[in-house]
This record gives C-alpha cells, sequence and structure tokens, in this order.
C-alpha cells in the first residue's frame, strides 16, 4: 500500500510513502515501550522542558508548517500561520506549565485514621489515530498531555497527511525528545488491530468518522484497552431573537467557513428565531455569496478548498438528494469552476425532520438554517439529534442566553461566540460525538493510572 500527498488546490501527487510491514511496527511499539520505561521515571520538570522547547520550534517554523498544511490538505496557509501552529505551541507551555501541579497526588482527607492518597501515574504506550482537517493540531493536542504524565505515544495519521506526520515526529526528534517516545506508523486501518492487541499498548485515542470510531473502539473494547473518542457533530448554532443580527451574521459566517466547514466543532445547524429569521438569512446569504476561491497561500482568499475532489462530490451529492427531498438551495451547491475541490459555499433552508440531511453531519461549507418560534422550540430542534459535541447561543440577554445553553445536549456550549479550542478549555461531546475529554485538567486525567496509596 502506498500513501500520498494529493494536493486538493492543484490536483496533483505530491509525494508517496510505503507503509510499514507488519514486523517494522511491532518494532516501533518495541523501542516505544523502552522509551516509556526511562521515561516514567524523569521529572516533572524534565518533561516540562521537553514541551517548552517543542513550543519554541513551532512558533519558529511556523511558516514553515502552515505551508506543508496548506499542501497536502488545502488548509488557508493564513490559518495554519496565525491560529493552527500557535494553538499547538500554547498546548504544549499550558501542560509545560500547569502538568505538574495537575499531576501532584491528591489526599484523602476523609479517611479514618493513617493517610490515604490518588497518585497520577502513566500508563505505558498509548496509540493515537489522528484526523487530518488539523495536521498539527489534532496530534499535539494528543501527544502533549501523554508526554507530560510520562506516556510514549505512537500514532497513525490521516494518509492524505503524510508530509505533517512525519515533520511532527521530526519536530520531537529536534527538541531533544528521546528515541522511540514519539512514533508516527505508516501503516493501513487495517493494521490498527495489530497495534491495539499488543500488550504493550494501554490506550487509544481516535479523531474521526463514527464509522472509525465504531471500528478502532470494538478492537479496544476486544481487547480491554482504555479508549477516547471524538467523532464529529451536528453543532446548532442558536440565534434568538434579541440577538443583534449583524454580529450573528459575522459569528456565523466563522463558524461555518473556518476552514472550509471542515471542522467537527463547526456550526452546522443554525436556528434562528423568526422575529429575525429574514434578516438573518439575507445577511448571511450575501456573504457567504461574497466569500472569494483562490490560491491557499494568497491572503486575498476568503476560503480554501475542501480536502479531496472525493469528499467535495460527496456532499454535492447530499446537496443534491436534499434539494430532491424538498430542502431549498439558498446559494451556493456546485463547484468552483477551478481546478481542485472545490465546492461554494452553500445554505439551505426548508430542511424537514424526514429528510436524510437532518441528521447527517454536513463536513464542509454548507450551512442548514432552521426557523423556530421560541426559545423552547430552538433548544427542542437542538437537541433532536444524534450528535452532541458543542453548540453556540446568541443573545444579548445573559439570562436568556444561560438558560438556553445549560439546556442543550451537548459536550460544551458558548455564548455569544462561536465554537473554538484553547489549551485550558476540556474537549469533547456525548451521544454519537464520542466520549472522553482532551485539552484541559480533564484531557490529561484520561491515560492515567489514578493509583491508591493506603498508609495505616
Amino acid at each position: 500500500m502506498s500513501i500520498r500527498t494529493l494536493n486538493p488546490y492543484t490536483n496533483r501527487i505530491e509525494k508517496t510513502f510505503d507503509a510499514l510491514e507488519d514486523r517494522q511496527v511491532i518494532e516501533k511499539i518495541a523501542n516505544a515501550d523502552v522509551a516509556f520505561r526511562a521515561w516514567r521515571r524523569t521529572s516533572h520538570s524534565e518533561r516540562a522542558a521537553l514541551l517548552s522547547k517543542i513550543a519554541d520550534l513551532l512558533e519558529a517554523r511556523a511558516d514553515q508548517y502552515a505551508a506543508l498544511m496548506t499542501t497536502e490538505m488545502g488548509k488557508l496557509h493564513s490559518q495554519g500561520m496565525v491560529l493552527e501552529i500557535p494553538l499547538c505551541a500554547e498546548i504544549c507551555r499550558y501542560y509545560a506549565e500547569h502538568g505538574e501541579r495537575f499531576l501532584a497526588p491528591e489526599s484523602i482527607d476523609e479517611i479514618a485514621t493513617g493517610h490515604a492518597e490518588i497518585q497520577n501515574l502513566p500508563l505505558g504506550t498509548i496509540y493515537g489515530v489522528m484526523p487530518w482537517n488539523f495536521p498539527f493540531y489534532q496530534v499535539i493536542r494528543f501527544i502533549a498531555p501523554n508526554i507530560m504524565v510520562g506516556n510514549s505515544v505512537v500514532f497513525k495519521h490521516a494518509s492524505n497527511v503524510p508530509q505533517c506526520a512525519e515533520a511532527i515526529t521530526a519536530l520531537f526528534e529536534d527538541a531533544g525528545c528521546p528515541k522511540g517516545l514519539v512514533q508516527h506508523l505508516f501503516i493501513s486501518s487495517g493494521q490498527s488491530e495489530l497495534v491495539i492487541s499488543d500488550k504493550r499498548v494501554q490506550g487509544v485515542s481516535l479523531t474521526g468518522s463514527e464509522k472509525a470510531g465504531a471500528s478502532v473502539a470494538a478492537l479496544a473494547g476486544k481487547h480491554l484497552k482504555k479508549v477516547v473518542m471524538e467523532l464529529g457533530g451536528n453543532d446548532p448554532f442558536i440565534v434568538l431573537s434579541d440577538a443583534n443580527v449583524d454580529k450573528a451574521v459575522e459569528l456565523a459566517v466563522i463558524a461555518k467557513m473556518f476552514n472550509s466547514g471542515q471542522v467537527c466543532i463547526s456550526a452546522k445547524r443554525f436556528i434562528v428565531a423568526d422575529e429575525v429569521y429574514d434578516e438573518f438569512i439575507d445577511k448571511f446569504a450575501s456573504v457567504m455569496a461574497s466569500l472569494k476561491a483562490g490560491d491557499p497561500m494568497d491572503t486575498e482568499t476568503t476560503y480554501a478548498p475542501l480536502v479531496s475532489v472525493q469528499e467535495r462530490d460527496t456532499l454535492i451529492e447530499q446537496i443534491e438528494h436534499a434539494v430532491k427531498q424538498g430542502a431549498r438551495l439558498v446559494v451556493g451547491g456546485e463547484a468552483e469552476a477551478l481546478e481542485g475541490a472545490w465546492l461554494k459555499p452553500t445554505i439551505l433552508c426548508d430542511v424537514t425532520c424526514d429528510m436524510d440531511v437532518f441528521d447527517q453531519e454536513l463536513f464542509g461549507p454548507i450551512a442548514v438554517v432552521y426557523r423556530v418560534s421560541n426559545d423552547d422550540a430552538a433548544v427542542q430542534l437542538a437537541n433532536d439529534s444524534s450528535y452532541g459535541l458543542s453548540s453556540a447561543v446568541i443573545s444579548e440577554s445573559s439570562e436568556r442566553s444561560h438558560s438556553v445553553a445549560n439546556q442543550l445536549e451537548c459536550g460544551a456550549s458558548f455564548i455569544n461566540t462561536f465554537s473554538m479550542s484553547e489549551a485550558c478549555l476540556p474537549f469533547g461531546g456525548i451521544k454519537n460525538s464520542g466520549f472522553g475529554r482532551e485539552l484541559g485538567r480533564l484531557g490529561l486525567d484520561e491515560f492515567v493510572n489514578k493509583k491508591l496509596v493506603r498508609v495505616a
């Protein structure tokens, strides 16, 4: 099997790689285990120093890494340069600064006599299955907390971003990371069981589709391994009747079009109060239609190609099927007259619960806009979903926005802003969006042995 970079802007193959043989995979796991046995004995300050060095290198190489992401999956260079790579550095520094405090022993004060505490200890080698849409951020948010805990990691990156995978492993080597502590595996999906079944691998973290998550979770369950799953969403963006419509539209465009909508926490369902619906959809459609396609390396380009022509064609099929079932196409819905994987920013409305698109994740620049009569109807519609990742509520009333947000069935709610990631904010969902958390204090705790020590 070959693994390749197919530039979504030029539609040309940039580079190819050969997959590892099974014996090579086992050798890498053995190296990871050796590295873990030594790394677990390092101090928190030593681990923090490595993460700080990685943060420095990320910032120094931001332009290089951003260009690599643009080449492999089409991201706007400016988004990689200004947002993704700085966030990676922030994550490394966050765990370097707070990791020792988070991992300190926790006394159990209720003990009748003697002393008892919970120690936060590493587990071993953790396996990560990573997606293509944020080729550096997704991997760094998986690796950084595990390095701080004292685990070693092996990861399988998405097959269309192999040069990013290489660059990440080189980054850790250049920072002085011990041999075997962080390793990428050029493997097929079918080789995941080889990794998960190995007794030296103690946990699995996956970010990806429901289908991939179900498959990997089943393997992890079969082999009794701890799992964290982040499986996407169909996130609601709720505009209440008292919202400032111009501000709501400004936030909605960012929430929808960042990374061309290829974001698990991008807004996908726009649930708008009847009183402001007409004004909102008119202004929203005007801005969406005005966005400019072009070279993703050019700062004048305002939206980028999708990751592949295949993904683009799948989205167009979903749009066309929705229209056949009765949805109304407001803008977009077709490819740009350009080489590469382009889909014009799209708005659908008049979608009803009996249409297939109602409960599908549209992973691209497609917004579905709904009209609701009141706040209760907005909450009911938002919760009528198989997913439960994130959400946003836009309102001029603090009491009202909190009341709506507190009723939403999801892992996070953002008020008067769009869903976003920060190093200190835990990230994850419920329902078919997965389980477990990444980032923040909660993300550090996922692959930790919470060991009780009781002294008589």
